[in-house]
């Protein structure tokens, strides 16, 4: 969460700007300033986790902020790991933990290992990997020269059509702890391919189509955090008090777990008389865009400016 305007309130922290790195894409035929190093700016840490299956609404499992700074000060491997042993003690084996590549690398995989995790992340290219002769090799030279062995046609959530996606398999080994792994390999037309790493068995190709698409799921999550950054302001509160900005971003994140438990829309309730009657759309674009929690807050809006709740009635 960054907070660039802001200096005197309680825990900032130093913070990745990812606004700066969208700014800061160049144009075609514009100068290009050299280097290439990360803008950081004052913030909080947050960590959301989200239960998602391959159909359905996701659901609100946790929700974490910290600093590394002033008196509430902590460490993010030692944040995660509460996270963690959060999420094993209540879901225990019965979810797939699916993480990004910031979460890649040794001390992570250790955490992963001691609990017994069943894991999916993407791999950096750049990071070893020990192939079954045991020799150390990036995850390109792994695959290269390597036929696909089927291919398909995969919805691309983030660019909105079909791309066509070939995948193939390899058994590896996490080159520490020397822990039998799987490397899933999904090589996308026209982009970077993706190097799945995962401890659930792809010696199969069924196997392997299981594991591309319970990463591209991924998309939701990314889509969830940008809902709550924008249409529910967690990034906008203006309190200096560490406390007091705790409490009000608690209170958020309960709003926005009612709002998912009015998904998915059926055409006989509630959230379905909403929109039609607080948030109709109109327009092509609108009818073919999907984002109901954006309707949704707006249909409640309305219908509490039109119907006011009696609040003051309950005191």
């Amino acid at each position: 969460m960054e907070k660039p305007e802001s200096l005197r309130a309680e825990g900032l922290c130093a913070v990745r700007s990812t606004k700066a790195v969208r700014l800061k894409r160049i144009k075609p035929g514009f100068y290009n300033p050299p280097g290439g190093r990360p803008i950081f700016v004052p913030g909080f840490h947050w960590l959301k986790v989200l239960v998602v299956g391959q159909k359905g609404s996701p659901t609100l499992a946790h929700m974490r902020w910290w600093t590394t700074r002033g008196e509430q000060a902590s460490q993010t491997r030692s944040e995660e790991q509460i996270v963690l042993d959060h999420i094993d003690r209540i879901w225990g084996k019965e979810v797939l933990h699916i993480w990004d590549r910031g979460f890649a690398g040794n001390p992570w995989l250790t955490q992963a290992f001691l609990h017994g995790a069943r894991i999916l992340l993407r791999w950096p290219k750049n990071y070893g990997l020990l192939d079954e002769q045991e020799q150390l090799r990036k995850p390109g030279e792994i695959s290269k020269g390597k036929r696909s062995w089927e291919h398909r046609l995969l919805w691309d959530a983030r660019h909105r059509c079909e791309s066509k996606t070939g995948i193939i398999a390899f058994p590896v080994f996490d080159p520490t702890h020397h822990q039998p792994l799987w490397l899933v390999v999904a090589r996308r037309k026209n982009q970077s391919p993706w190097y799945l790493l995962t401890s659930e068995p792809a010696h199969t190709p069924a196997l392997a189509w299981q594991i591309v698409l319970a990463y591209a799921r991924r998309w939701q999550v990314e889509m969830a955090i940008r809902y709550n950054k924008c249409e529910l302001a967690f990034e906008s509160p203006r309190l200096l008090r560490w406390s007091s900005r705790h409490k009000l971003l608690l209170i958020t994140a309960l709003a926005y777990t009612f709002l998912l438990t009015l998904l998915p829309l059926a055409p006989d309730s509630i959230a379905s008389w909403l929109l039609q009657n607080f948030c109709p759309r109109t327009g092509k674009r609108s009818r073919q865009t999907p984002a109901p929690l954006y309707r949704l807050r707006i249909a409640l809006s309305f219908l509490w400016l039109f119907h006011p709740p009696p609040f003051f009635s309950y005191l």
